[in-house]
């Protein structure tokens, strides 16, 4: 079997004199551009790179997120990450440099955001690190941190019970907290890795594998889960895996918290390929999810698709991307469903700007998608204000959407951004939708 290879307020016043209802227009801000200039950032003590991840509003207002390189640790080859927290303002604070340990054994690469907890706390993962000797540097971890910092190891992944945390983690109704990993566990059918796993861990540190795929012929129950799971009010978790499935595309699973895994659907190419990001549950009762590959659009292998799925596995592809230059391609991030009842997005390539690499072109793009399908463009990437965004948006509450791109502006090291939808008004100050 082939296995999926996947990239791993100042207030402004506008008056209307017209009487018809204008569309919202969308101003995007470039909160914080990580490294801050085109100097190696690893050079730069403290200075965090590349965002894969999303960011999560705490209790105390502000955000709290990880990068994927730096930190000014230069065990790694990119560095090896950091913990940060941004005002609203845009003041960023780095809360902790990972292989800060010896061996890396605090863990290298988190690529995953963070949670916070009903303790206050935040728990995460890390791709790398975390000691052992099975994974050459370290199979991952599971941490915990304090909003000032003070950050504890729970778990060191070990290889049989996963290797390779790339998914956020969930905190469930019975206080324990979920997530995958995208390597290990007991098949040996994905090769000396292994194909993913999903577990369970408390608070304290107790990890238990809930599930290790590929356990059915064919990894018919799928392989490599690449995100999180989102807890569906029916109790039972919903995720994705990047691969495997009756035709290799990859699969929508649900699992009770027992570990009972139900393979809901498996991909077909014309449906998707590849689905990379966590799920999330609609006022409707229904999934909605991503593919980065498939669909009908015009990309080599398929522009991405969204789609909905019910409970018991009925799929509707709701849209096909059809990439650069009428619109975004390879969605990596899933959606979040705002207080207007749609759902926003980011795609990783496309958009109306050629500035970005092939080989599909375009910077990247912030969509909206309605529970219908209509999808509406909001803002193309240009580089200069960041690119290939991979992580789901946060609406605050505010009611604007933040987030991060893994590349772009200055140094190319990638931003937080904010978007600010507003609607035109007759007579009367702008509006914040």
């Amino acid at each position: 079997m082939k296995r999926l290879s996947i990239l791993r307020t100042a207030c402004v016043f506008v008056f209307c004199a017209a009487t018809a209802t204008a569309s919202p227009a969308q101003v995007l801000t470039t909160l914080h551009s990580f490294g801050g200039s085109s100097t190696d950032c690893q050079s730069q003590p403290g200075c965090g790179s590349y965002p894969r991840a999303g960011l999560v509003q705490a209790s105390d207002g502000n955000f709290y997120g990880t990068t994927e390189g730096s930190g000014g640790n230069n065990n790694c080859v990119s560095g090896c990450g950091t913990v940060f927290k941004i005002t609203p303002s845009a003041t960023l604070t780095t809360l902790y440099r990972f292989c800060s340990q010896a061996n890396c054994a605090d863990g290298e690469s988190p690529r995953a955001g963070l949670v916070q907890a009903s303790d206050g706390n935040f728990y995460g993962t890390t791709s790398g690190g975390g000691g052992g000797v099975y994974c050459a540097f370290g199979c991952g971890t599971v941490f915990r941190i304090t909003p000032s910092g003070t950050l504890t190891t729970l778990h060191s992944f070990n290889g049989s019970d996963g290797v390779d945390p790339l998914g956020a983690l969930v905190q469930a109704s019975d206080g324990n907290f979920y997530g995958t990993t995208a390597d290990g566990g007991a098949s040996d059918y994905c090769g000396y890795w292994g194909c993913g796993t999903v577990f369970k861990i408390t608070p304290s540190g107790t990890l238990t594998t809930l599930y290790s795929f590929c356990s059915q012929a064919n990894c018919a129950d799928g392989e490599g889960p690449l995100a999180g799971l989102v807890q569906a009010s029916d109790g039972n978790f919903y995720g994705t895996t990047g691969g495997g499935g009756a035709n290799d595309a990859g699969t929508v699973f649900k699992i009770t918290p027992s570990g009972t895994l139900t393979t809901l659907h498996s991909f077909n190419g014309s449906d998707g390929v590849g689905p990379s990001a966590a799920l999330v549950q609609a006022t409707d009762g229904n999934v909605y999810g991503t593919t980065l590959f498939g669909g009908s659009g015009g990309c080599d292998s398929g522009c991405g698709t969204v789609f909905k799925i019910t409970p018991s596995g009925a799929l509707t592809t709701l849209h096909s991307f059809a990439g650069y230059p009428t619109e975004g391609a390879n969605p990596f991030a899933g959606l979040v469903q705002a207080s207007d009842g749609n759902f926003y997005g980011t795609t990783y390539n496309g958009g109306a700007n050629s500035s970005c690499s092939p080989p599909y072109y375009g910077c990247g793009t912030v969509f909206k998608i309605t529970p219908s399908g209509t999808l509406t463009t909001l803002h193309s990437f240009n580089g200069s204000d960041g690119a290939g965004p991979t992580a789901t948006q946060v609406q605050a509450s505010d009611g604007n959407f933040y987030g991060t791109t893994y590349l772009g502006a200055a140094g190319n090291f990638g931003t937080v951004f904010r978007l600010v939808s507003v609607r035109p008004c007759f007579s009367c100050p702008l509006q914040w939708k």
